[in-house]
């Protein structure tokens, strides 16, 4: 059994001559797959091979994968962002005139503001990022194999809750059946009472119709159809999270299924108990499909 999650973490650096470097990725949950990447200036010719080599690893789950570079100094200095400063330095303006006792903004402050000052990588050639281009792929698949892992070791863990919140689904339906094995008696019962107290009161009533009124509702009380669905969604759950692969949208699907027939279990109850034991099953199969929302 495989199970992986969809939440993970990852990170794996490197350096060259000319640079440093470092990637990192995080994973959330996701109906699909969905991969933002943040690459740095210059290297947009890297997104194709990087979006493919997480198509091949993952199915499914929101990825923020940044890849961080810093040139050595003789790649580059640090240089002003001119169009960046003339947004700060207008807006600054903007507001001395709204306001007269806006402070004069620093220097250093204005200098500290992000996007303002910026790595000068003019003197960076073509050449010199190809050449890095081995290396960086070299660390996206590290880095890949450490997601892969974090998320098939939380998927581990999922997977034992999950079990542990099945087996509590089945034992709760096996009480249910013993308690619903004797409804059918506890219905006649009190349909009997009632329609003893409905002749002896109440002159002229059709028996035969009373008794076929009871009979209708003794078979709408009926829950054994539901009790044996659930069953089955049982062991097809208990099938998927033994395979492996991607698993989440189909254990989705059969959540739907457990609370639609743990839904009608107590609406057709005519026992207090039996209602009890449907209402905690369906508390039980919603903590289930919240846990079954973090597989991949």
């Amino acid at each position: 059994m495989k199970i992986s999650s969809m939440t993970g973490f990852a990170r794996s650096d490197g350096s060259s001559p000319d640079c440093v470097w470092g990637w990192e990725v995080k994973s959330v949950n996701g109906k699909g797959l969905d991969v933002r990447l943040r690459l740095p200036r210059g290297f947009d010719f890297l997104e194709a091979k990087v979006r493919e080599a997480f198509t091949k690893r993952f199915t499914r789950g929101n990825l923020q994968v940044n890849l961080d570079l810093t040139w050595n100094e003789q790649g580059g200095g640090i240089a002003v962002n001119d169009q960046a400063l003339s947004s700060v330095l207008d807006a600054i303006s903007d507001l001395q005139h709204r306001d007269a006792n806006f402070a004069p903004a620093s220097p250093d402050g204005v200098l500290a503001l992000r996007g303002v000052l910026e790595t000068a990588d003019s003197e960076v050639s073509d050449e010199q990022r190809q050449a890095l281009a081995d290396d960086l792929l070299a660390g996206l698949d590290r880095v890949l194999d450490q997601l892969e892992q974090a998320r098939d070791a939380e998927g581990a863990r999922l997977g034992t809750v999950l079990l542990g919140q099945l087996e509590t689904i089945e034992r709760l339906s096996v009480e249910a059946a013993q308690l619903a094995a004797t409804q059918p008696d506890s219905i006649r019962a009190k349909l009997k009472e009632q329609i003893e107290t409905l002749m002896a009161d109440v002159k002229g009533l059709d028996e035969t119709r009373l008794h076929q009124e009871a009979a209708l509702l003794m078979t709408k009380a009926d829950v054994r159809e539901e009790l044996d669905r659930l069953k089955a969604h049982g062991a097809a759950a208990r099938d998927l999270l033994a395979d492996d692969g991607a698993i989440g949208r189909r254990l989705d699907f059969l959540c739907q299924e457990f609370n639609r027939e743990a839904n009608t279990l107590c609406s057709k109850s005519a026992d207090v108990e039996l209602t009890r034991i449907g209402l905690e099953m369906k508390a039980v199969i919603e903590q289930f499909r919240e846990q079954v929302q973090n597989i991949e």
